[in-house]
């Protein structure tokens, strides 16, 4: 019995090792899916030209690798691809052809129930759901082209969908005109960074019931309502950027009943809100920015225990909003362009508090239809009117040391500008918003290196 454990590592190491390469070209005699049953388990099947062959189910350990030109088509009669083993790597392909429903997910990549599967390189060309996890475990998504159909609004299904999955990495991958970009329910202890998810018809990114997640350096541009996070706990929110998403009901970030939430360096510019807080506890925001948005932050009275610090609001037509008079939060040391106080003792601080909320912006939240009479003279008087002797205000809603300059990212005592802005395509990587404007955007990664994401409205 001993001898035969010893002997267990070598039968394993030389399994690896035999593993055979397989070239397989769409125009040859033999199908691709009895290709599938011949190979062992370890073995790489390298595609050439066009597969139609229905649903393809993988249920062994294999590669699949696309040569150049390779293409999957599932000929609109269920799903494309199918895994239903551990280990499996699909890269390089270009995926297409699944049956829109209304009664199932049929997607272009479907893994149920599996380990460690590798989704990487792909082109899932107007799939109803692209690429579809559903239990799987230490699954990697990455460097995926991920584009839908929005001809019409019955065939949007979404781009990454995750259901009941853990320890999930999905990273550099660009997810467009799909319902929503990105979505999670019941996804844990998972790392999503260095997306672009834009164009999508509702959210860039909708997960819900989705605990300890992680979501860094990612772009949320032009979605149709935002971005929405729900009903979670232990979730981190680090240099996104949420830009130009618009609309009667539309967030930069709309954050739903969540316990426990770190909101650092992101920036929120130019949307209808950049940051709604309902029902949340512990939510933490600091050194962000919030620029040219209507609303730059909405915080319910239900919300408990948050703090707001260190954050910029420039250009805003409100800074804060609020829908009651309990206030059981803290803002303290952000930098307001409102702020008409000043620092005689030159510590950064202003030595008399400011009042983010004025007369106007209490009365936008209880009569919508009053937003006619913005920026009258009128409203202006009764605005400032309030801030000095407050009498509709929350008495807690203030900042009792409000920044004399934008926070800097580092210290807090001076920032930059985090999004490069001209008014033309310049020769860096650019997200075109649509109005002739082009958002420049570049960041260092952990490996030190620099990551450029490019894409093209």
């Amino acid at each position: 019995m001993i001898r035969a454990f010893a002997l267990l590592p070598l039968l394993l190491s030389f399994g690896v090792c035999s593993a055979t390469s397989w070239e397989y070209d769409a125009h040859g005699a033999e199908r691709f899916k009895d290709l599938l049953q011949r190979i062992a388990i370890g073995d790489t099947v390298r595609i050439s030209g066009i597969v139609q062959e229905g649903t393809i189910t993988i249920n062994r350990p294999v590669t699949i690798w696309g040569r150049e030109g390779a293409v999957i088509d599932g000929g609109e009669k269920g799903e494309v691809l199918v895994v239903l083993a551990d280990d499996v790597t699909i890269r390089g392909l270009t995926i297409r052809g699944t049956l829109v429903s209304n009664l199932e997910d049929y997607a272009g990549i479907k893994v149920k129930e599996c380990y460690r599967t590798v989704i990487a390189g792909n082109f899932m060309d107007r799939c109803f759901f692209a690429i579809y996890l559903s239990g799987a475990r230490d699954a990697l998504v990455e460097h995926n082209r991920v584009i839908g159909d929005d001809s019409v609004d019955e065939r949007m299904a979404n781009g990454i969908h995750l259901w009941k999955c853990n320890n999930a990495t999905i990273r550099h991958n660009l997810s467009e005109r799909h319902r929503d970009g990105i979505y999670f329910e019941f996804v844990t202890d998972s790392r999503i960074h260095d997306n672009v998810s834009r164009n999508n018809l509702r959210y860039g990114l909708h997960f819900m019931f989705s605990h300890r997640d992680t979501y860094e350096d990612n772009l949320f541009l032009n979605n149709g309502a935002g971005v929405a996070v729900m009903y979670s706990k232990v979730i981190e929110m680090r240099r996104n950027k949420f830009l130009s998403n618009r609309g009667a009901s539309s967030y930069g970030l709309l954050l739903k009943e969540i316990n426990d939430g770190e909101i650092t360096d992101n920036v929120f510019r130019d949307n209808t809100t950049g940051l709604m807080v309902d029902g949340c506890n512990r939510i933490h925001a600091q050194r962000n920015e919030f620029r040219y948005n209507g609303w730059a932050l909405k915080l319910f009275a239900n919300a408990t225990a948050c703090s707001f610090r260190s954050n910029s609001f420039l250009g805003n037509t409100f800074d804060v909003s609020t829908n009651g008079e309990l206030m059981l939060n803290e803002m303290m040391g952000n930098y307001w362009d409102r702020y008409a106080g000043y620092d005689l003792d030159r510590d950064g601080f202003g030595d008399v508090p400011h009042r983010p909320l004025g007369f106007f912006t209490l009365l936008v939240e209880r009569m919508p239809y009053a937003m006619v009479f913005s920026r009258s003279l009128f409203v202006s008087l009764l605005d400032r009117a309030e801030r000095l002797i407050p009498s509709l205000s929350p008495e807690a809603m203030k900042d009792d040391r409000p920044l004399m300059r934008p926070p800097d990212p580092k210290d807090g005592t001076g920032r930059k500008d985090t999004v490069t802005m001209s008014n033309s395509a310049g020769s860096g990587s650019s997200f075109g918003s649509g109005s002739g404007i082009s958002y420049c955007w570049s960041q260092r990664i952990r490996s030190k290196s620099w990551l450029t994401l490019e894409a093209h409205v």
